[in-house]
């Protein structure tokens, strides 16, 4: 059988049809394979137990699987840089924090990727609310208490964080500043080992977040003085704001939320963000934001992520600066 070869014209006609299905197909989140959620933290830790509890809803609303990719590393910097080099189609999003697109860019002096250029935001999920407590065997009762001591003491008192540069020490440095005090940073590699040490007596404070806390704060054994966050917190109603007791309008905290790479197209970030604000709103996940002491941002769109994101990058930036805070190459 003699196959007839095709004339000039349907040559250019299947040329033009190819390139708009490729156009088509540039546009639309692909959805021949699994989402794989990455994760700069450990499994197990705060970071990845938010990540796989909004993976199901958003995986029942994209009608795709979601698998969490955890590479730790480098304040999550290892992470960050995978997802900088993967391609913009939906199929590949990131937990990122404070740490990963506002302190790295200016702690690491040779850091894999450049967040404002790199990513694009689909939206924040999560307020994760940090308080400053004592051991139960420290007299000081307020937080007003604690500052006043540590203006009159010539010592200044010691405070244990997770690590240098971390969302939380920066929090305490902003407070020192702000309230006039001296206060000695011991740093630790991870908040388990920093409330341990608080615990025994070694180091009398602590910049802690309330998911890791609640516990020790429920048994007695650590005594919570002031929460960062703007509001009380429904799960410690009876502990006040720094803004309340000492300093008004002082707040700090640490969030986390998704970005997909920088080129990934308007209806793929459409389509992301609108399956992120329907796993926000799940009872299933509101119940457990709750237990874990995590607050739901007012708005979860890109916009709103954006603002805050330069917001606290230019508060955070000059003082990490001003600290000299270095992480590594």
């Amino acid at each position: 059988m003699k196959i007839a070869k095709p004339t000039r014209r349907q040559v250019l006609a299947g040329g033009i049809a190819f390139s708009a299905l490729s156009v088509l197909g540039s546009n639309a989140m692909a959805d021949d394979g699994p989402v794989r959620w990455i994760v700069g933290y450990p499994p197990g830790g705060a970071t990845d137990t938010i990540a796989r509890l909004l993976s199901a809803p958003v995986s029942s609303k994209i009608g795709q699987t979601i698998i969490v990719d955890n590479r730790p590393g480098a304040g999550s910097s290892i992470a960050a840089a995978a997802l900088a080099k993967s391609r913009p189609d939906g199929l590949t999003v990131m937990a990122v924090d404070n740490g990963t697109l506002i302190i790295n860019p200016v702690a690491y002096s040779n850091l894999q990727y450049d967040p404002d250029k790199d990513f694009r935001p689909i939206g924040l999920y999560a307020e994760v609310n940090i308080l400053l407590a004592v051991g139960k065997d420290q007299p000081y009762k307020t937080v007003a208490e604690f500052l006043q001591q540590a203006k009159a003491s010539p010592n200044p008192i010691a405070y244990a964080s997770p690590g240098i540069g971390s969302p939380l020490h920066l929090a305490m440095e902003r407070l020192a500043r702000d309230a006039g005090v001296k206060l000695e940073h011991v740093p630790y590699k991870g908040m388990a080992p920093a409330l341990t040490d608080v615990l025994a007596g070694v180091v009398p404070s602590i910049v802690i977040d309330y998911t890791t806390a609640k516990e020790v704060i429920r048994s007695g054994d650590l005594r919570p003085l002031a929460v960062f966050s703007e509001s009380r917190l429904a799960a410690l109603p009876e502990v006040p704001t720094f803004g309340e007791q000492v300093l008004p309008g002082f707040s700090a905290g640490a969030w986390q939320g998704m970005v997909v790479p920088h080129d990934t197209p308007d209806d793929v970030v459409d389509r992301l963000t609108e399956a992120l604000a329907f796993a926000l709103q799940d009872n299933g996940v509101k119940k457990r934001y709750d237990e874990l002491g995590l607050g739901i941002p007012a708005s979860s769109a890109p916009q709103a992520f954006s603002k805050r994101w330069q917001d606290d990058k230019a508060i955070l930036q000059p003082l990490i600066r001003e600290l000299g805070i270095k992480l590594g190459q």
